[in-house]
């Protein structure tokens, strides 16, 4: 076998072989289910070292197209993403129409969405949160956890906090399922209109617990989002702390050109 070049023009080797590995994924030569050659068969077929095709495995898996199982190799994920649109997932007609954003948005793509409630109740605020809240860190608010399925599989965990002193007044907000357009719907039952939803997002990797809850390779790559729902009046009635599997989501976001 001949040794060839680990390096070059278009970068070094083991990225090439990272980038052709990805491009048969994306083209379907490699399946969903389907094993990733072992590292002596890339070995062979590149003429590369050992050490070359590891490196190039670290960059396939931090595309999010793979999995790794102990002891049996990379698997091509059945995990195609889901299209996250911040412009229109929000609408009110949504809500008004009994789809909360997460379903709504799960079904404009084809998939079958599940949402598991993990605890409903209240909660010492948390430092950033209760900032946004505009309310001191501590202060007690109702936490909603939940963890979200697409096809069966997790991809989001997303806590909302919400001010006492508007909750306390709408027991829907307490159930595990707030009915029909989510606890957005509720709110503005009892009169908060919503003017706008902002969103700030980090993308980084997952911390093995994370990785735990999402089903992910350990160090995947997750997108940390923080949303603030604000309403007409003024406050913020809802701070959504979610960490999102990055493999799972397409952003896509409209600008208006003209103020």
């Amino acid at each position: 076998m001949g040794t060839a070049v680990e390096g070059g023009r278009s970068g070094p080797r083991y990225v090439q072989i990272a980038d052709e590995i990805v491009r048969q994924i994306r083209a379907g030569v490699l399946k969903p289910g389907d094993m990733v050659p072992s590292e002596s068969e890339l070995v062979e077929r590149y003429g590369v070292s050992g050490g070359t095709i590891r490196k190039a495995m670290v960059e396939v898996r931090a595309s999010g197209l793979v999995e790794t199982r102990h002891g049996k190799g990379s698997i091509v994920k059945d995990r195609p993403p889901v299209r996250h649109r911040s412009s229109d997932r929000f609408r009110r007609s949504h809500r008004q129409g009994g789809k909360a954003a997460y379903l709504a948005e799960s079904a404009q793509s084809g998939a079958t969405a599940k949402v598991s409630v993990l605890y409903i109740g209240p909660m010492e605020a948390p430092e950033d949160a209760a900032r946004r809240l505009g309310v001191p860190a501590g202060t007690q608010v109702l936490a909603r956890r939940r963890l979200y399925f697409r096809n069966g599989t997790p991809v989001e965990t997303a806590t909302s906090y919400l001010p006492w002193d508007v909750v306390k007044e709408i027991p829907e907000l307490f159930a595990e399922n707030p009915g029909g357009g989510g606890i957005y719907a509720r709110l503005e039952d009892h009169g908060h209109e919503f003017a706008e939803f902002v969103e700030t997002l980090q993308a980084r990797p997952a911390s093995k617990v994370e990785a735990s809850e999402l089903a992910l390779s350990p160090g995947a790559p997750v997108v940390h989002l923080i949303r603030e729902a604000r309403t007409t009046a003024g406050p913020v009635v809802e701070v959504c702390d979610t960490l999102m599997a990055a493999d799972q989501f397409v952003f896509e976001y409209r600008i208006p050109a003209a103020d």
